[in-house]
């Protein structure tokens, strides 16, 4: 089938593009000029797709300059608009329509599944319900849509956690602040395979979480990657420090959600990685020591 995927360069975006192409799907990749036409030059490059992917936005780990919110915001809100408007004047729409979103979206209190109404009262917050409100227009123009809220993807080659690793392997590792956050995390195997299970599955749609049923406090988190590497992890960051490098954007770091596959959960959807201590091995441990043991 064919593919539009915007996000292409990005992490989760290059191996999605790998993953579709070794299955022999046609994968039509929207780059940033994309997002400089208007709507009818747009639909005409999505013209023939059987899915719509969108996966672009800016990093959030980075300074947050008046700026740069914007950058964060237009990025997502912006983009997702002329997708919706690109799609809403083809004479012949994609039929499925896949957006992401991140889990920032809920509240730090409580446990969260889907139809949860406790949602985050602050930039990140705001980002996700207007991200989200664009893509959901798309409902009246295709015939499937997805939003995927996605948690902390966890992978060798991108995501966060090669540089939440590397101090480990010095001996340097230590929770982040109070180490009490909790964090709604997932391997990116399960992201590449919720992918798979959408274009398989039908009746999957709507707002699905994509992180692991076992999220983990980032004090447990600490002790499983010290523990894949053998090493003390004794060091800890505070927030002030983290707060002087990143101002605002810190509270990334040093807060999260409680939350939970609920939707996945509800079509069947089982996963490769549920344990955090199991994924960890696999995306950290020597490769030789991995054979040795197994």
């Amino acid at each position: 089938m064919k593919i539009a995927l915007s996000g292409s360069s990005g992490f989760v975006g290059s191996k999605l593009c790998t993953f579709f192409r070794s299955q022999g799907d046609e994968v039509i990749e929207l780059d940033r000029e994309d997002f400089h036409l208007d709507a009818p030059a747009l639909a005409q490059k999505l013209k023939g797709a059987k899915y719509v992917i969108h996966l672009a936005g800016a990093p959030i780990i980075k300074r947050w300059t008046k700026a740069y919110r914007k950058e964060i915001y237009d990025s997502r809100i912006l983009t997702t608009r002329l997708i919706v408007d690109a799609m809403a004047v083809m004479e012949t729409p994609p039929p499925h329509f896949i957006c992401a979103s991140a889990t920032g979206i809920y509240s730090e209190q409580g446990k969260h599944c889907e139809d949860s109404t406790a949602l985050a009262d602050n930039f990140l917050g705001k980002v996700c319900r207007d991200w989200e409100a664009e893509a959901l227009r798309a409902e009246e123009i295709c015939w499937r849509v997805l939003i995927f809220r996605f948690g902390i993807i966890l992978g060798k080659e991108g995501g966060a956690l090669p540089q939440m690793a590397a101090p480990f392997k010095k001996g340097f590792g230590g929770q982040i602040a109070s180490g009490k956050q909790i964090m709604s995390w997932v391997h990116i195997e399960d992201v590449l395979d919720v992918f798979r299970f959408a274009t398989d599955h039908m009746k999957f749609r709507g707002i699905a979480n994509v992180c692991s049923p076992n999220p983990v406090s980032n004090k447990e988190l600490t002790k499983a990657i010290s523990g894949v590497f053998l090493k003390p992890a004794n060091f800890r960051v505070p927030a002030l420090a983290l707060k002087l490098v990143y101002g605002e954007a810190a509270s990334v770091l040093t807060t999260g959600q409680y939350v939970l596959p609920c939707n996945l959960n509800d079509n069947g959807y089982e996963f490769i990685f549920s344990e955090i201590d199991k994924a960890l091995k696999d995306l950290l441990a020597d490769p030789s020591k991995k054979k040795r043991t197994s």
